[in-house]
């Protein structure tokens, strides 16, 4: 498109300038031929004065010879008559030259009037001839026809005829003029107004052009400081030359780029901002998780060294009392013996419990899965409490839809998790009060309830009621063992243990399993 403006342009410059130039070689044309015509006017004014010259001598001879006789001065008239001719003829030549570029209508007469000069020239030659040839004595003041031939012949005939002549061409050589001074006027309006019309035209035309260059290159700068500055958004949406189009489109292709660029790299920045975060609040959790785990170990450390010393205190103080006595009968080594085997049972029990429970966090808890009925599986486990505690109202309501309901359990490890549960619901309650045992199937589970009617859990105790060694405030038996490995059986079995409670309304621990579906 700025090639065809730049074509345009140059056209039309070319075409003033061959307007110029034709419009001057044909001014050069028009002035050489008026040139050539005033030198032809210029030419026959010469050559008219001339004969006029050549005349009045000739005549001025003709006339010595009647004075002086015929031979007087023969040979200067011969001369003069062979002037006077070559005169005649190029006045005749230059008068049909001229009457050939101006036309008959512009030179009317003057060819006519050289003949009529001529002829009168002739005339003049021929009565002198014969007024030397009758040798008149009379004196020539007296002679009629010398006078007649001097006075009206000569003085008036010859000087009007030429006078004519030479006024005729003056008037053409004047016409001529005018017509130069014409054209001469014509060139310098024509040039003006050339002037008038090409200058404006061709300023309008540069600023034309420049503007047309000036504009896309000020879009360019301004889409660039744009994008310097960040704005990617279309920087050129001008449309613009063809030669200009391709630049703007790899313009505005390299500021998406750039927008795809930064847009990713924000992206990115943000990812790693959030990835940066996430690892931070992770690290900060997990310190805080080993920070737990450190004093949990303490804690564990220090728990297990309580549980530990309180039956090796007695152990090693009930050997001690019995190996101080002077004369100890069996009755009192049966006694210390009795002692010591029952607090060995509790290291022992103890023991056993801290290693399922590493065995648990290590996933190596051994269990063997058999399909097992829940329903008559709960029933056995509910008669076995409720012998137990026959002075005690332990129900067990089960849902129509568990008849059948089949779970994958290690049973041993099972009816461990049942009796911690029961053993607390026994334990944390009034003696006669009910404890009822509920299961009902929720979608792909079975969820057996436990609920004992005592004081229940606070809201400080039931967070930590899974941790390791943990005892209620307001009771002091057992290790603190027995909720963390019912949850770490539950769990071992892809359920999950949760406990609800409200004081003085007692407490519910639900237990939720998997259901085995059977083809």
């Amino acid at each position: 498109m700025y090639k065809r403006k730049l074509f345009y342009f140059g056209l039309t410059t070319a075409l003033i300038l061959i307007l110029a130039l034709t419009f001057t070689a044909v001014l050069a044309h028009l002035t050489r031929a008026n040139l050539n015509q005033s030198n032809i006017a210029q030419s026959l004014l010469v050559e008219h004065e001339k004969l006029s010259s050549i005349s009045y001598r000739l005549f001025k001879q003709l006339t010595d010879e009647l004075i002086f006789g015929n031979n007087a001065n023969q040979a200067f008239v011969r001369n003069k008559q062979a002037l006077i001719e070559k005169s005649i003829e190029n006045i005749r030549q230059l008068e049909l030259e001229q009457r050939e570029a101006l036309g008959i209508k512009f030179t009317q007469g003057t060819v006519e009037d050289t003949d009529e000069l001529e002829n009168i020239i002739n005339s003049i030659v021929e009565e002198f001839r014969t007024l030397v040839l009758n040798g008149n004595a009379t004196p020539l003041s007296q002679q009629e026809g010398l006078r007649s031939l001097l006075e009206v012949t000569i003085d008036n005939q010859f000087r009007e005829a030429i006078n004519s002549a030479v006024n005729r061409q003056s008037r053409v050589v004047s016409a001529i003029n005018a017509r130069i001074d014409t054209l001469n006027t014509a060139i310098v309006w024509f040039a003006l107004g050339l002037g008038a019309l090409s200058i404006p035209l061709i300023i309008y035309g540069c600023y034309w052009l420049f503007n047309q260059l000036y504009q896309p290159l000020i879009l360019i700068r301004g889409a660039t400081d744009a994008m310097i500055a960040g704005h990617y958004d279309t920087p050129i949406s001008t449309k613009l030359d063809d030669e200009f189009e391709g630049l703007a489109r790899s313009i505005n292709q390299l500021a998406a780029r750039l927008r795809e660029h930064e847009h990713s790299e924000t992206k990115s920045r943000k990812h790693l901002e959030f990835e940066v975060e996430q690892r931070t609040r992770d690290l900060t959790q997990a310190n805080l998780k080993l920070t737990n785990i450190d004093s949990r170990r303490r804690q564990f450390i220090a728990d297990v060294s309580h549980e530990l010393r309180t039956p090796l205190t007695i152990i090693r103080g009930e050997a001690q009392v019995t190996l101080r006595l002077q004369a100890a009968s069996e009755a009192d080594y049966k006694e210390t013996l009795t002692v010591i085997l029952e607090q060995s049972i509790n290291l022992s029990r103890l023991v056993d419990d801290l290693l399922l429970l590493t065995r648990a966090e290590m996933n190596q808890l051994h269990l063997e899965f058999i399909a097992t009925d829940i329903q008559p599986f709960l029933r056995a486990e509910v008669s076995k409490w409720q012998r137990r505690y026959e002075n005690r109202d332990i129900e067990l309501h089960i849902d129509g839809k568990v008849k059948h309901a089949m779970v994958m359990i290690d049973k041993p490890r099972m009816q461990q998790v049942v009796s911690i549960l029961m053993d607390n619901a026994t334990k944390y309650s009034p003696a006669t009060s009910a404890v009822k045992v509920n299961v009902e199937i929720i979608k792909d589970s079975v969820l057996i309830h436990i609920r004992d009617f005592g004081e229940g859990i606070s809201a400080t105790e039931i967070e930590n009621i899974f941790e390791r060694f943990v005892r209620f405030s307001k009771h002091s038996e057992g290790l603190g063992l027995g909720l963390p490995i019912a949850k770490a059986i539950v769990e071992a079995h892809d359920g999950h243990i949760t406990v609800e409670s409200l004081p003085s309304e007692g407490s519910i621990f639900s237990i939720t399993l998997p259901l085995e579906h059977t083809k």
